[in-house]
């Protein structure tokens, strides 16, 4: 399959590692930001493979695992207490909020559904005059592009008992969280393709140049990889701090312009809470005033009370890069994806799910 199994050949994996090998002379730390990515270097035993000096720690790239726990909570009320029809994708009907988790709403007798796009979701609330139809808008730049579509489309049908409740993040601000941090010890980055793919690379230049730092624009494939973390060593040995596209096969410097403006129709940037993180400034989308009657936080008004994280967990610092998942007590004991003390652990993008499923990487690296 074209851009899919020659970027997975063994050859060029291991004439990548000899490269890394050859060109490394100390310890550098780099942080992969996408989930996904994290789940392509543990399952292919990329960290085991990579020299003891090249140190991958792992970043808040999953929107479900940063998706605060007050949001579950609403989405799980809504469907229990006001009796929409709640969607979503399945992750996130999976993820615990601080009572229970959509899937055991849904358990219980609420109208939960899993989607694969929420323009099926307007679909339902017009084939069901009748209800109300919420999907929970979860995700990154990504998936912010069909979410924003299915407003206007819902706009432009007349249908009114179709919302989304949102909680798109944006990467650019939580890569400059992690490196305001005064714990982050990261040196350079890699960046999500997918994300790039969508918004272009032209927000990452400042990052570069305020803190002096490689950033690398990469896949998810094992050589994507191996060789977004050769061109990121490259610049550390040599002192530099560049943006780089290594994902050049699918991701332009402007990125989608047909999808960008679809998304700035309907969102505009604000403040954002991440689970595990707190507030970052400007690292979220939220519904411009001209459809806002299509906000499920505006429409139903619900207040739900701050909910406390288990005081066990330390998700914060996974996803920050500071520990990773093997280091925390309860990993594998009180904390597992059928029992999770945190959505790291529950989320298939989640770093703790991760090295839980692929559990040959924890004995080799403990």
């Amino acid at each position: 399959m074209k851009f899919l199994t020659e970027y997975r050949q063994p050859e060029l994996v291991s004439q990548y590692l000899d490269e890394i090998r050859k060109t490394v002379t100390r310890t550098w730390t780099i942080m992969e930001v996408c989930g996904g990515q994290t789940h392509s270097l543990v399952k292919n035993g990329i960290l085991n493979m990579l020299p003891g000096e090249v140190q991958m720690v792992h970043g808040p790239g999953c929107p479900v695992c940063v998706t605060p726990l007050n949001l579950i909570d609403k989405a799980v009320f809504l469907a229990q207490e006001r009796g929409v029809i709640l969607c979503s994708f399945g992750d996130m009907l999976r993820v615990p909020g601080s009572k229970k988790s959509l899937l055991q709403a849904k358990a219980e007798g609420a109208d939960v559904r899993i989607l694969y796009s929420p323009l099926e979701a307007v679909k339902l609330a017009k084939e069901n005059p009748g209800k109300e139809v919420v999907f929970f808008a979860v995700g990154f730049e990504t998936t912010a592009p069909a979410n924003a579509l299915s407003v206007i489309q819902a706009e432009h049908l007349g249908v009114k008992n179709y919302s989304i409740l949102p909680s798109h993040v944006l990467v650019p601000p939580a890569i400059e969280a992690v490196m305001d941090d005064e714990e982050s010890n990261i040196q350079g980055f890699l960046a999500a393709g997918h994300v790039c793919a969508i918004m272009g690379t032209e927000e990452y230049y400042p990052i570069v140049e305020r803190y002096h730092i490689p950033i690398v624009v990469t896949g998810f494939e094992p050589v994507d990889l191996l060789q977004g973390i050769l061109m990121t060593v490259r610049q550390l040995e040599q002192g530099a701090a560049k943006l780089e596209n290594q994902y050049s096969r699918i991701v332009r410097p402007e990125g989608n312009l047909e999808a960008k403006k679809i998304i700035s129709r309907a969102f505009e940037v604000g403040d954002r809470e991440w689970r595990g993180i707190g507030t970052i400034p400007g690292s979220g989308y939220h519904l411009r005033p001209e459809y806002r009657a299509y906000d499920a936080n505006i429409k139903f008004d619900v207040n739900i009370p701050e909910a406390k994280e288990s005081e066990e967990c330390i998700a914060g610092l996974v996803l920050k890069g500071i520990k990773k998942p093997h280091e925390c007590p309860q990993f594998g004991k009180g904390c597992t994806p059928s029992s999770p003390l945190g959505a790291p652990m529950v989320s298939s993008e989640g770093a703790c799910a991760a090295y839980y499923h692929f559990s040959q990487v924890i004995s080799e690296m403990a």
